[in-house]
């Protein structure tokens, strides 16, 4: 399987994923602003869509939208636990954090990357995102992660999307829940070997 991905973005989340399950993963970049991946092809013609992740299956097929990418992953390898079978109730919540994380955090954090954006406008962006991060800090608080003990997709999404919190101006550091669980999900060492290789942390 080959991985259409852009450093530090969405495609970080079934990066980490594949990582997680031990599953054998090529990796391509791509350049977001050119649509150009690494090897020269035009993204557009791959992924009409234009955004990442894409994942190339070894028949051929491709599949996009991250949150469908990570379920197709775990899927994989269901000894890794790292989603709930499918047909139980367990795998409807974590459909439903998945689609809290997509439409709520990732939809709301990622707009403050529109350099078109007013800056009253944005002010309002960080006010809805910042009673986001007060609820989901509640929903935390007490529990290693977002199903409870055990590290699931949805996790590997969320760390993703909190770690744009650095780049958009909003400090993280006044929800210290919040803090304590990216810190956690960051020294798991899938986590740490796909940042390595998407040249976000530097080699040991």
């Amino acid at each position: 399987m080959k991985l259409y991905y852009s450093a530090g973005v969405c495609s970080m989340s079934p990066h980490i994923v594949a990582v997680e399950a031990g599953l054998p993963l090529t990796l391509e970049a791509v350049d977001l602003k050119t649509k150009k991946t690494a090897t020269g092809k035009d993204f557009n013609q791959i992924n009409s869509k234009g955004f990442v992740p894409c994942l190339e299956l070894d028949d051929g097929q491709l599949l996009t939208e991250g949150s469908a990418i990570v379920q197709y992953l775990a899927d994989l390898a269901p000894a890794s636990q790292l989603a709930p079978a499918n047909g139980t109730f367990e795998r409807v919540r974590l459909q439903e954090w998945l689609n809290y994380i997509t439409s709520e955090m990732h939809k709301g954090i990622g707009q403050l990357f529109n350099p078109k954006m007013p800056d009253d406008y944005k002010v309002v962006v960080k006010e809805m995102v910042g009673k986001r991060f007060d609820w989901l800090s509640q929903q935390l608080d007490g529990r290693d992660y977002l199903m409870g003990k055990q590290f699931t997709v949805a996790d590997a999404y969320l760390f993703t999307v909190l770690g744009w919190t650095n780049w958009v101006g909003i400090d993280l550091s006044k929800w210290p829940v919040l803090t304590a669980y990216q810190a956690r999900i960051a020294a798991r060492p899938a986590v740490q070997k796909a940042m390595e290789a998407e040249g976000l942390k530097k080699a040991a």
